[in-house]
């Protein structure tokens, strides 16, 4: 059995807790932030995780990362060419009966909507961004279903990260 030495003077669940505190701040790795050129779409996320940059396309409306795993982050922007809103974004995804495709969540707001649902063998979470400036602003997620456990937290934080300008 390990014994933690004590600070003199102080309780042990001092001593412990800050001895646990160093190795937790030592594990945290400092997040990537993504910049659109083209959109000024933005995101952040942990690029030790999504590690592989894919080969970004030539109108260079956005980004794609991969993880070894088969997890996938793609940041990007889209001109808004047929006025789509946030409700009508979330009720044309509702609609699609593609097979193995199913929303199993959905929220929207005065000018975002955000999806969630299956797609195949995967878990999919999309948060959309529409701009005053007629660009639709987007970060897609996705990931194995076995899985779930290791992006559920992640997607929140990384999809409350997109922004434009």
């Amino acid at each position: 059995m390990k014994r933690f030495p004590l600070i003199q003077g102080a309780p042990l669940a001092i001593a412990l807790s800050s001895s646990l505190a160093v190795v937790v701040t030592a594990a945290i790795a400092k997040p990537f932030t993504y910049v659109n050129a083209r959109f000024g779409t933005s995101c952040t996320f942990p690029d030790e995780i999504f590690s592989i940059a894919e080969a970004e396309p030539e109108n260079g409306d956005g980004q794609q990362w991969s993880a070894p795993d088969g997890a996938s982050l793609t940041c990007s922007g889209i001109y808004n060419i047929d006025n789509d809103t946030p409700r009508g974004f979330v009720a044309a995804e509702k609609a699609n009966t593609g097979p193995g495709y199913k929303i199993t969540y959905s929220k929207t707001g005065k000018n975002w909507a955000v999806l969630s649902g299956i797609k195949g063998d995967k878990v999919f979470y999309e948060r959309r961004l529409f701009g005053k400036d007629g660009v639709v602003r987007s970060v897609w997620i996705e990931y194995p279903s076995s899985l779930k456990a290791k992006y559920d937290p992640l997607t929140g934080a990384i999809a409350t990260s997109l922004r434009g300008p």
